[in-house]
Formats: C-alpha cells, sequence, structure tokens
C-alpha cells in the first residue's frame, strides 16, 4: 500500500525545515537546484559507513561483499526506477552533467564534419557544452528546436530540424526553467526515423513523472540524485544495451578493463567499462535509499499536491501587477519562473532571504534560453512534496514586502 501523503509526518523526516533564517521560518523553494534530504537517506549512508563499508568488487571479506551488495542493490533500484530491462543498462555516474559528457566522449568516433545534434533552446548547460566540444573538435553542427510562446516544444520545428545527417537528439524531459514537459516518446520516434540516437535529459523530470524508458524507446536517459531528494555526486546514466556497447570508453582505469598487459588492454563489459576506479558508493546507497523514500509514495497523489501548490502560486503571481511568468504550459512542473518590471532577479531573491524564503535567480545555466525569452536572468520558486500552502501564502507576502522596497 502506498504511503498518504501527510505533509507534518513529511516535513519531521526533514529536519533543516524546521531551521530558522534570519529569525523567520525557512521557506525552501529552490527544489529545482537541489531538494533537501530525508533522514531516511543520510541513515542509508552513515548506517553503511558505520558498520560495512569497504570498496566494491572483487573483495573476498565479509564487508567488501556486504558493501558491494548495499552497492549493486542500488543499480538495481535505479534500473526499476527507470523500468530498464536489465542492471548492465544503468551506469553509476557523479551526476547529470557527467552523464551528458560521457555519452559525448562515447560518440566522437561516430562524428563526422558535418554531423548534427539536435537540441532545444531551453536546455541546461549540461546539455548543450558536451556538444559544443563535438562542434569544436570534430565539425559537428548544432541545430537548434524553438519553443512556442506558452514554452512547450515546438514539435514540427523538431521534425523539421531532424535529417539524414542528425547523429544525435538531445532533449530535455523538464526544463528546469520553464517547467515545460516534453513528449519523450515522440521526439524518439522522430530522432529514430532518421537513424539518430537520441538522449532525454530526465536530471529535472525523474522527481515529478513516473518513468519508464522501454515504454519512451529512448537510446540514453540521465538522472541525477540531488533532485531526487538523495546526495550530490551521484547520478546515472540509462543506455540500451546496444546504444552503450557502441560507445566508447570514457576514463580509463581500474574496474573498466578485463586485461592489462603492457602492449594491449581489452575493456570490460556495461556497465563497468564505464565506471573506472573507486566509485562513488555511499553517495550510491543514498541514490537508492532517495528512491525507496519516494517510491513508497502514491505518486499521483503526489503530483496533485505539487500542481496545487503552481497553481496556487501561479495564480497569485498573476494578481500582482508587473510580474511576468515565463512557462505556461499545460500540464507543466512544479517550477515558477518569473520577472518583476524594474527589478533584477537577484535582487528579489536576496531579500526573500531576509524572511526566510529560498529561491533561485539567474540564469539558471539556461543561457540560450535567457536570448530567446529576451531577459538576462530570472527568478524561480520550485515545489517539492514537502512544500505546504502556507508557505506560498508566505512566499507571496515576502515578494510583496521586497517589490515594496525596491520599486
Amino acid at each position: 500500500m502506498a504511503r498518504a501523503l501527510d505533509l507534518n509526518a513529511v516535513r519531521a523526516e526533514f529536519p533543516i525545515l524546521s531551521r530558522e533564517v534570519n529569525g523567520r521560518p525557512l521557506v525552501y523553494l529552490d527544489n529545482a537546484a537541489s531538494a533537501q534530504t530525508p533522514d531516511a537517506v543520510l541513515d542509508s549512508m552513515s548506517n553503511q559507513a558505520r558498520t560495512a563499508y569497504a570498496n566494491v568488487h572483487r573483495g573476498l571479506h565479509t564487508l567488501a561483499n556486504e558493501t558491494t551488495e548495499a552497492y549493486e542493490g542500488a543499480r538495481e533500484k535505479v534500473r526499476r526506477f527507470l523500468n530498464a530491462p536489465s542492471e548492465e543498462n544503468i551506469i553509476f555516474t557523479k551526476g547529470g552533467t557527467e552523464a551528458m559528457n560521457l555519452v559525448a566522449n562515447g560518440i566522437t568516433d561516430m562524428i563526422e564534419p558535418g554531423d548534427e545534434i539536435v537540441l532545444s533552446v531551453m536546455e541546461h548547460h549540461s546539455n548543450i557544452v558536451p556538444w559544443h566540444f563535438l562542434r569544436e573538435r570534430h565539425g559537428a553542427v548544432l541545430k537548434w528546436v524553438p519553443v512556442s510562446k506558452d514554452g512547450s516544444l515546438d514539435m514540427q520545428a523538431l521534425e523539421a530540424a531532424v535529417g539524414p545527417k542528425t547523429k544525435l537528439v538531445s532533449l530535455t524531459h523538464m526544463s528546469n526553467v520553464l517547467g515545460t514537459k516534453v513528449d519523450a516518446k515522440r521526439a524518439t520516434e522522430i530522432a529514430h526515423a532518421a537513424g539518430a540516437y537520441i538522449l532525454i535529459d530526465g536530471c529535472q523530470a525523474g522527481v515529478h513523472l513516473n518513468l519508464d524508458v522501454q515504454d519512451i524507446g529512448c537510446d540514453f536517459y540521465v538522472l541525477t540524485g540531488h533532485k531526487i531528494y538523495g546526495p550530490s555526486g551521484i547520478g546515472a546514466l540509462y543506455g540500451t544495451a546496444e546504444a552503450l556497447d557502441a560507445l566508447r570508453p570514457y576514463q580509463g582505469g581500474g574496474e573498466m578493463i578485463e586485461i592489462v598487459e603492457q602492449d594491449r588492454v581489452t575493456y570490460n563489459v556495461a556497465p563497468h567499462k564505464f565506471e573506472a576506479g573507486t566509485p562513488p558508493i555511499l553517495q550510491a546507497i543514498g541514490f537508492g535509499a532517495a528512491i525507496d523514500w519516494l517510491s513508497a509514495f502514491d505518486m499521483e497523489a503526489v503530483r496533485a499536491h505539487e500542481t496545487a501548490l503552481l497553481q496556487k502560486a501561479t495564480a497569485e503571481l498573476s494578481a500582482i501587477n508587473g510580474i511576468r511568468i515565463h512557462g505556461t504550459s499545460e500540464g507543466k512542473g512544479p517550477v515558477l519562473s518569473f520577472s518583476v518590471e524594474g527589478v533584477h532577479p537577484h535582487d528579489i531573491a536576496q531579500l526573500l532571504d531576509r524572511y526566510g524564503v529560498a529561491i533561485r535567480a539567474g540564469h539558471h545555466c539556461a543561457q540560450p534560453l535567457m536570448n530567446h525569452l529576451g531577459v538576462s536572468a530570472t527568478a524561480r520558486a520550485s515545489f517539492a512534496l514537502y512544500n505546504t500552502e502556507q508557505e506560498v501564502d508566505e512566499f507571496i507576502e515576502a515578494l510583496n514586502k521586497a517589490r515594496g522596497m525596491l520599486l
């Protein structure tokens, strides 16, 4: 039976939510950057370190075997979370950024001058800069798909952009700025019809959507732990067996090899082929614990709660003169980016902090999108399952006070 979404009980599992900032109760609305971490996750890492910690794989002693079991158990939890067919499809990385760099490095042998990589203008820099490396070093051409006025991806423009020279389509599943949800399954069909690979960046979507990589059909899918109530320093790359087999190794070292001699080396198979050296063991275990913690809830109830918070905050913001909301697409995630006419977003964020309200301000690692929106930066409030309607009220009250000081 799924766990009920009892907000008081849930919040009690996050000690940080009971602290004060500048003499005010903390209102944490920066979840799109990093969510807070519950006791269950912290305890999983602490207990492992205290009772059964050693390096993983190849150890013949008890502690090594116990740690390996916990580490590989976390891989199985990621597999189940994504509905991947096998644990061998799951590569642990230090985060979403490394996962995308792994793919970019792995396909370099496939890239010829003039080959195309298709992106949308709302991608995070982690899903832009690795492809610029291929543009700079291998002559790849980056093609950009625009978003519509409401922030939704222009699927007709995507179809037009993908063609016989396309080697890879790489798209966010949910924008970290606009909250836009992309039809990843349809995008995959478009990419595959042209014979191209497709990577889906699920770092923002992972905590808000039910994920099924087999239903999507994508070649690669990326997750990060710290947005799913887990620790930082850990993420995962899903790849089909065929796609992973086609990638060259990303880093060299221990674990990713079969045989090393003075004049030759043979490589291991996935996932170990891409996990050189000692991995982030405790972080992976914490990642698995975070997936367990989140998966225990009725996700339909979680989504309904987050959507209600977003709708309330959107309605309140819309009633304030001089506020521009960025991203209004149907079914968007609980991410609310906005501009206050005549006020820099940094000033808004700093003044809100005086009232204990934590939001993010800046370009959110999405400068092409900022250019598309015609702004240099935005303010952003983002909601998690532990946020409350009262916190939305406190956010709006603090925002009105900040406007009063700045205008």
